[in-house]
């Protein structure tokens, strides 16, 4: 399941992709970047069901609370 609904199909489609990329790629040296174009469809869909659903807003407040000061 992802933050929406609407995007808990693109969800299941970069995780597919990620894992196969991963598993027949990455672990084999192959480092060149995967699922970028689902990805990106992915992140869209997350940061608009963010908007939506005002968790911007907390997000913005807790940056600013700063907890991890250094």
């Amino acid at each position: 399941a992802s933050l929406s609904p609407e995007c808990s199909d693109l969800k299941r489609e970069y995780d597919a992709c990620f894992n196969k990329w991963y598993s027949e790629k990455f672990l084999k040296g192959d480092v060149t970047e995967g699922c970028v174009e689902i990805f990106q469809k992915y992140k869209t869909c997350v940061m608009r069901a963010i908007q939506e659903k005002q968790i911007d807003k907390l997000i913005a407040d807790a940056r600013k609370d700063d907890p991890f000061k250094t």
